[in-house]
């Protein structure tokens, strides 16, 4: 991570939602969740909010040999969003400490705020990584 990274940095993140990001098309696959309304899902709303992190962080970082990978959230999903409706992420860092980072995260849509929470993300390098993933999936294999 470059230096100048620290608690106090700034961000916002705009995405549209599309129809595929609603609970019944998320999980087409579930017989239940097509009888669910038709509005954002909150697995696909992580999604967003994670890749605002991702986008916020990039800057910073020495990109693509230092990635990052999500590994807590913690958001209260307050209000429905239908497709359509724009985002408006706005994320601060809240805590560097190595390779951890921690975010606080709020999500508005055209109307209303929609989600609030704190995510934590680690500094990577994919070579390593990927390494690591591979040696996992080679013990894995049958």
């Amino acid at each position: 991570m470059r230096p100048e990274f620290q608690p106090g940095i700034c961000f916002e993140w705009h995405y549209t939602v599309p129809e595929r990001a609603t609970v019944p098309q998320l999980y087409h696959d579930t017989p239940f969740c097509l009888d669910m309304p038709d509005v954002l899902a909150t697995g696909y709303m992580v999604g967003m909010m994670e890749l605002a992190c991702v986008h916020g962080m990039m800057p910073y970082m020495d990109w693509p040999n230092e990635q990052s990978l999500g590994t807590m959230v913690s958001f209260q999903h307050i209000a429905p969003t239908p497709p359509g409706m724009s985002l408006h992420v706005k994320g601060e860092v809240i805590e560097v400490d190595g390779r951890r980072v921690r975010f606080k995260v709020e999500v508005w849509d055209d109307v209303e705020r929609i989600c609030e929470g704190i995510h934590e993300r680690y500094v990577i390098d994919p070579a390593r990584f990927n390494a690591k993933l591979a040696a996992k999936i080679a013990k894995a294999a049958p």
